[in-house]
């Protein structure tokens, strides 16, 4: 079977297209960098061309309000387009577990953006909304980062492996379609708090954690549902400890 997965080179892309092959599937690695350009439409409609499940896994290069939604906006106008035109059968994408409750957050409102531009596409998809990485928590610390001082939030988080992503992308890809959303987090709870404190001891990071209430999460203040799943939610298996042990080697 052909399979497509945009932001083919990237963490996620990476590991999900390796998973794919490993199982049999023809896959096409499709990024800037492989020739193929979801903003310009450039090498899309030959990536495309026969396939039957596209995975859309690729970010946006900034991170600035204006510039996230245009990504999205464009990417996904442009991608969703040529799946049509190819006649694709699964439109699989990767965002964010609690994209509809932060609408401070300019990141979660591009996710969400892109999110209704597939239910309103007609094309059959799942939508896999994950966690947290645990490759994510540097670049948080250096975020909220004051000197010494790292201020985050106390509110609870629900981390994932970027291994366990991948491994649940490749199973509803290659199941059927859900036209609606399956939630991803990790094993264990955190405080955003603790997971950063925890990662800094395991690094030898002398930075000091402090736990602030108003600590803004991309500019969003957070509580104890904002970014963590549903009841339903599928749990990776690779522990944050494990993961930190990883890291030491």
């Amino acid at each position: 079977m052909k399979i497509v997965v945009i932001g083919g080179t990237g963490l996620i892309g990476t590991k999900l297209a390796d998973r794919l092959l490993r199982k049999g599937h023809d896959v096409i690695r499709a990024a800037p960098s492989t020739g193929v350009n979801t903003i310009t439409g450039e090498g899309l409609e030959k990536a495309l061309s026969g396939a039957e499940i596209v995975i859309d896994v690729a970010n946006s290069p900034s991170f600035e309000e204006r510039q996230v939604l245009k990504f999205f906006e464009a990417s996904g106008h442009n991608l969703l387009a040529a799946e049509v035109a190819a006649k694709a059968r699964h439109h699989v994408a990767l965002s964010v577990v609690g994209t509809d409750r932060l609408p401070e957050c300019g990141y979660f409102r591009a996710k969400l953006a892109q999110e209704n531009l597939i239910r309103a596409s007609g094309i059959p998809y799942t939508i896999l909304r994950a966690t947290q990485f645990f490759e994510f928590i540097g670049g948080i610390v250096d975020t909220s980062a004051d000197g010494q001082i790292v201020r985050l939030s106390p509110a609870l988080i629900q981390p994932v492996s970027s291994e366990d992503v991948a491994a649940a992308l490749a199973d509803v890809t290659l199941g059927a379609p859900v036209n609606g959303i399956v939630e991803l987090a990790g094993p264990e709870r955190f405080s955003l708090d603790d997971f950063a404190r925890k990662y800094l001891v395991a690094t030898k990071d002398p930075r000091k954690v402090v736990a602030d209430i108003h600590a803004r999460y991309f500019g969003a203040e957070l509580d104890d549902r904002s970014l963590t799943p549903g009841g339903n939610a599928r749990l990776g298996s690779v522990r944050f400890e494990d993961w930190l042990a990883g890291l030491r080697k």
